[in-house]
């Protein structure tokens, strides 16, 4: 990795972990850090010797969603968001970056465990759910506010894989902020550790399951992850994406996001009242 890089790899033993490195924007998900995720789950793959891949975001959050400032706010325009000014051009994006580069994740040949604090939200609550294991501290949350702002969700529907089609409509229409506590009850988180034990329990749990042979261990993730496709979760992801589609380019969903470009920006909001002063930036969906 580069100097500029917003990505770590690091490899030890059979365990390879992958850092998010934008702590002053609580890990908001821009092109740069979205590629680079892509980049460092290809090196992963390639490495003989890597067994288990670890998931993991630096500074106090794991991550505070789309970058709303590079997607519809005062960054400079990258070639993704120059697309989003046709219909055709927003759905080649969401498709590639984030249908395409989620389902990357979920389908890994390799077990993922995603190790989460502090906040979780829209998009990168959905980056921990394509994880297969989810370590969390106790004081993670859970959040997914997209209705709130217009929107039917992120662009992949995990909540009612995660927990239920009754709860899943719980935590979408009412955006309640989801505890470590609850989302271990639900189903949703593997573990709950103390901040502090974070890096430790999740490290155990990754060499215990490198313990597994290799082809046994994604075998038994393809067994599994296929039972959930014969009870349609794919086609129901697909079928969600272009719901996704069609309600962000509704009426109200537009002038909800000319309110995000002329009101200081969501982020800046979500800053202020959620994260406070540390995180000097951009936050998403």
């Amino acid at each position: 990795m580069s100097d500029t890089a917003v990505v770590r790899y690091e490899v030890s033993e059979a365990i390879a972990t992958i850092t998010m490195a934008r702590p002053e924007v609580a890990n908001a998900l821009n092109t740069q850090l979205i590629n680079e995720l892509d980049e460092a789950f290809d090196r992963a793959e390639a490495d003989p010797d890597v067994r288990v891949v670890i998931l993991a975001g630096e500074g106090k959050h794991f991550s505070a969603g789309h970058d709303l400032k590079v997607l519809v706010g005062q960054a400079e325009p990258d070639e993704w968001r120059k697309m989003r000014d046709t219909s055709e051009g927003r759905f080649h994006h969401e498709y590639v970056m984030y249908l395409q580069r989620c389902w990357r994740i979920h389908d890994f040949p390799k077990p993922t465990i995603a190790a989460v604090q502090g906040y979780c939200v829209i998009a990168g609550f959905v980056l921990a759910c394509m994880c297969d294991i989810i370590v969390a501290t106790e004081d993670a949350i859970f959040w997914s506010p997209a209705a709130l702002m217009a929107g039917a969700g992120a662009e992949l529907l995990v909540e009612p894989w995660e927990f239920g089609v009754r709860k899943a409509k719980e935590f979408m229409w009412t955006a309640p902020k989801l505890e470590a506590a609850e989302a271990a009850t639900l189903g949703l988180v593997n573990k709950v550790v103390p901040p502090d034990e974070l890096q430790a329990a999740t490290r155990e749990m990754a060499e215990r399951i490198a313990l597994v042979p290799p082809v046994t261990a994604q075998m038994i993730k393809e067994t599994l992850n296929h039972t959930w496709d014969l009870m349609g979760k794919r086609d129901s992801w697909k079928y969600h994406f272009m719901v996704h589609q069609w309600t962000h380019s509704t009426a109200t969903a537009l002038a909800s996001l000319e309110r995000r470009k002329t009101h200081r920006n969501m982020s800046d909001l979500f800053r202020e009242r959620e994260l406070g002063d540390s995180v000097n930036g951009p936050v998403g969906e």
